[in-house]
């Protein structure tokens, strides 16, 4: 199937979507790489809130500087594993989407089954991503440079559903009803 759906979703968003889907996602959507997480992962343990809403979209990503007159540079995913360690925490606290590229270690995916799911978006596509984006502010992290948390203002930025709440998985090429 193929959607256009407003970002952060309902959890009712989430039920509908299979992996292999297609969707467009409009709305925000918040940057996060390793050194972010690694950061979340501290203020989790310490029993701090993390500077992104819980239901919020993750996107795996480190945006290039924007060129002048421009809202933000390239800024493809980088790969989701990276982002293994930190996953299952996150969900708990309450985040339910996240886009990078590649397939999730069995810890994720069982932490995600029924509770979050995953979208990829395509490598290399860094330019195409960008000219998706109308919207970018620095949220937290500004240490980090290109690894701070950014809140992005999307508008029909591509994705694909990789691993949804039934726990279909493309990579493992599983199904479920």
């Amino acid at each position: 199937m193929e959607y256009r759906m407003t970002v952060p979703f309902l959890q009712e968003d989430l039920s509908r979507l299979r992996a292999g889907d297609v969707v467009y996602l409009t709305g925000t959507i918040y940057t996060a790489r390793d050194a972010a997480h690694a950061r979340f992962d501290q203020m989790l343990k310490a029993g701090e809130s993390l500077p992104v809403p819980k239901g919020a979209c993750i996107y795996y990503c480190g945006p290039c500087p924007a060129a002048p007159g421009e809202i933000i540079g390239p800024c493809g995913p980088t790969t989701s594993k990276r982002m293994d360690a930190y996953t299952p925490a996150l969900i708990d606290y309450g985040i339910a989407q996240f886009i990078g590229k590649g397939a999730r270690s069995p810890a994720v995916n069982e932490a995600m089954r029924g509770r979050a799911v995953h979208f990829a978006a395509t490598g290399g596509a860094g330019m195409l991503y960008a000219s998706r984006i109308t919207a970018c502010e620095l949220v937290a992290f500004p240490d980090l440079g290109a690894e701070a948390v950014y809140r992005l203002e999307v508008a029909d930025f591509p994705v694909v559903v990789t691993f949804d709440l039934l726990g279909n998985d493309v990579y493992a090429r599983t199904t479920q009803n």
